[in-house]
């Protein structure tokens, strides 16, 4: 088989106001205090691709507009909902007045590897990753209903912050489904 990439047109992508106006998965991301602006453009990229809801930018997480942003976000920043809270304490408050569970993707004492979860179809998550080198704050992982670490076999101790939210988002929908 001979394989042809297919063109823009092709994919049959929509438009901001038609993506806006459709169901969108009950899930949240709350960005921890991520500082590379690249990082937080690859997060709105991947939750535009996974059509989950909305993203919460926490702390000193940065904010559109921004070029850095925009490089990694190719447009997704002006598709995805967001919204800034000063705190992280205040981010999972707000939502957890709404009803989401609380899931860290951290390593922490008692943790599950990614996969064990399962996942409801009917509940709404916010899903919580932290800054690149001090992770979800111990404050927050104190206060999850869950936390879920993604195995790993190499020598270093985590995975980049926007890689592990793809993943965290892949196997979390995967499973759902």
């Amino acid at each position: 088989m001979r394989y042809r990439k297919l063109s823009l047109d092709e994919l049959g992508r929509v438009d901001i106001p038609t993506f806006r106006s459709q169901n969108k998965h009950p899930i949240v991301l709350l960005l921890d205090n991520v500082r590379s602006l690249q990082n937080v453009g690859a997060m709105f990229r991947t939750a535009d691709a996974f059509g989950i809801s909305e993203l919460a930018l926490c702390g000193i997480t940065g904010r559109p507009p921004h070029r850095e942003i925009h490089s990694a976000a190719l447009g997704a920043e002006d598709s995805m909902l967001w919204q800034y809270f000063a705190t992280s304490v205040e981010g999972v408050a707000y939502y957890r007045s709404l009803g989401y569970r609380v899931i860290v993707l951290e390593q922490c004492e008692g943790s599950e590897p990614l996969g064990a979860y399962p996942f409801e179809v009917s509940v709404p998550y916010l899903l919580v990753v932290g800054n690149e080198v001090e992770g979800v704050a111990q404050e927050i992982a104190s206060g999850a209903d869950r936390c879920i670490e993604i195995p790993q076999c190499g020598t270093k101790h985590s995975l980049n912050v926007a890689t592990a939210a793809g993943i965290l988002l892949w196997e979390m929908l995967r499973l759902r489904d």
